[in-house]
């Protein structure tokens, strides 16, 4: 049953929201929502090429939050449960994209792959938009650790949290996924 007013203020902790949101208040979990959408609308678009697939993915993700709010037990945040929740929809995304071979044209930026004076002749704009267009044609979970490494800037065992890999696993993945991303970027083929 649905209340139609809430007896929680938003300012109320994430678990009495929860709370509220698993008893059918729908205002608590709008606040929870309002709480976490830019950290959600961050992360996601790391991971999407659109402003259609960045509303679509955050949309995921917070649909998968609400389906399994009654799993939430509280023994960790409920930030990091939903963080988790979040990079797992988003490595799914990944995955399910990983046929279309779309990339980001790269015809106005004055760079050539293979060029190994990249540094010398871009703006940082333009290496940016080098580094992230390599990001883009990594395997799914290549994507993943490195855009959780180095964009999101988390440790390795925060990622091990976020994903379910073990840490020496993570590690692994990060130095394989760096080698890839450097191949790219040199301009030879990706395995």
């Amino acid at each position: 049953m649905q209340s139609d007013k809430s007896s929680l203020s938003p300012d109320c902790d994430d678990e009495e929201l929860v709370k509220g949101a698993v008893g059918g208040d729908d205002s608590a979990f709008t606040a929870l929502v309002t709480r976490y959408k830019h950290r959600v609308f961050r992360l996601a678009a790391r991971f999407t090429r659109s402003e259609h697939e960045l509303d679509d993915l955050s949309q995921e993700i917070f649909l998968k939050v609400y389906e399994n709010l009654k799993q939430f037990r509280g023994d960790a945040p409920f930030e990091h449960w939903l963080s988790r929740i979040a990079v797992r929809t988003c490595y799914d995304a990944l995955r399910r994209q990983r046929h279309d071979k779309r990339t980001i044209p790269l015809d106005e930026l004055a760079w050539e792959p293979g060029d190994k004076r990249i540094d010398d002749r871009l703006s940082a704009a333009e290496a940016r938009s080098v580094v992230m267009w390599g990001i883009g044609q990594l395997k799914a979970e290549e994507r993943l650790v490195i855009t959780l490494m180095e964009l999101e800037e988390n440790s390795v065992k925060e990622i091990a949290g976020l994903t379910g890999w073990t840490e020496v696993n993570v590690k692994v993945r990060a130095w394989r996924a760096r080698k890839a991303l450097k191949r790219i970027l040199e301009g030879t083929e990706h395995e």
